[in-house]
Parts: structure tokens; sequence; C-alpha cells
């Protein structure tokens, strides 16, 4: 298809929106499957040649992924992408996150580190920065509450284990675990990371509150410090 082509000029078997209709969604692109969310271009340019842009731009090569990364400001600087179109994107990105966890769900298990990394893993692993989360559990080691503690470098200068434990406490939690997410896709635990958790390990000891884990995300991978015997 030509540039400056239009949906009307396409043969109705190759436009999305009745392709989808004649031979059902699975047999569409990722191009196509979000052409069809866009419903129209803009002039001179097609629903298609906006979706291209959007999971194909110059400074990224993550393809559908792209997704979760562009923001409201980043969309509306995309030519044909008005207001509209650019909330419409981020429900879509929010909805399949959403839709990844309620699958999740159905296997979590808060005393394995894969099924609480498989349920956290679309919330986390997009994210720019690093962000800890952490999940308070009782003593049927059920979730009771969870909640942000930090955005940013995760190190000693930014958590300590006071704000932590008058959470957990203020709660009635008998025990916790940590999660936050490594940008570069790697989880590897840093000595930072080691060290702080350590810190807070020993703290929790001394008030009754468990460390159970300290699990790190990244791309579609984890790391739990229990598994790894550094807790």
């Amino acid at each position: 298809m030509k540039e400056n082509s239009t949906m009307k000029e396409m043969m109705e078997e190759e436009r999305p929106y009745e392709k989808c209709a004649r031979f059902g969604a699975s047999n569409l692109t990722d191009i196509e499957l979000l052409a069809v969310l866009l419903r129209t271009g803009t002039r001179g340019e097609t629903s298609l040649s906006l979706a291209e842009k959007l999971l194909h731009p110059v400074f990224s090569q993550e393809g559908i992924l792209n997704i979760h990364q562009w923001t409201l400001e980043q969309l509306l600087r995309v030519k044909g992408i008005g207001k509209v179109k650019a909330v419409q994107i981020l429900c879509l990105s929010e909805l399949a996150k959403r839709l990844s966890k309620a699958t999740a769900q159905t296997g979590l298990n808060f005393s394995t580190p894969s099924s609480i990394a498989q349920y956290y893993m679309e919330d986390m692993r997009h994210g720019r920065q690093e962000s800890m989360k952490l999940l308070l559990l009782n003593t049927k080691t059920r979730l009771i509450g969870e909640t942000n503690i930090s955005k940013g470098t995760v190190n000693s200068a930014v958590i300590s284990p006071r704000e932590l434990f008058v959470e957990a406490l203020q709660k009635n939690a008998v025990s916790i675990i940590l999660l936050h997410n490594h940008p570069s896709g790697d989880p590897a635990p840093s000595r930072d990371d080691i060290l702080i958790t350590k810190r807070i390990q020993e703290a929790g000891m001394l008030i009754g509150i468990e460390l159970l884990d300290h699990i790190i995300i990244g791309n579609n991978c984890y790391v739990s410090m229990r598994e790894k015997k550094l807790i």
C-alpha cells in the first residue's frame, strides 16, 4: 500500500475492520489490530500508517510492547494523534495490563515466588524507573494490603525499614514481601538490593514481622532472593 493511499482505495478484504469481520481478529497483524481501534487516520495518512508509527517508532524496537511506553504528552506530538486517540491508546495499555493480571490471579499463591512475579509482571516490567511495592500478609499468608513504597533508585538512602514496618504494623501484618523492578530488564540483584534487603530482614526479626521474600522483576523474568538464598 502506498503511503498516501486511503482505506477506501484498498480492496475490501485488505481493510483491517472488514478483514477482522470476515476472517477473525486472530488473522490480523499487530498493526492491523491497532488500526481497527484507532478507527480513522488523518489527512494523507491512514489508520494503518498511524498504527505503524506507534508500534514501530524510530526510537524503539519493542514492537507491540511500545504501547506501554507512550505517555500522553508523547502521543500528542505524533501527527494524526489527537487527545481522543491518545486517551484511547493509554486505556488500551491499561486494559492489557489488567487482563494479564486477571489471568495470572487464578494461579496466585503468595508462598510461590513464580506466581507472585507473574501476577505483578505487567504492572512493573514496563516501568522506566525503579519502584518498590510492599505486600502485607496475614497469618495464613493471604494478602491484606499492598502499597507503593518508592519510585526512583531503590537503595538504602531512599528506603528505610522504618517506613515499611510502620505500614505493616498499622495493617496488623505478620509477614511482608517486597517487589521492585529493574528497568534494564535484567533482574539480577545489585549490591544495594542485597544490602537493603538484609537491613529490612533484620529489622523485621526484631519486631516480629518476617520478610518472606524480595522479588525483582525484569523483562518477563524475575529473581527471588529467597530462592537464591540471599535471605
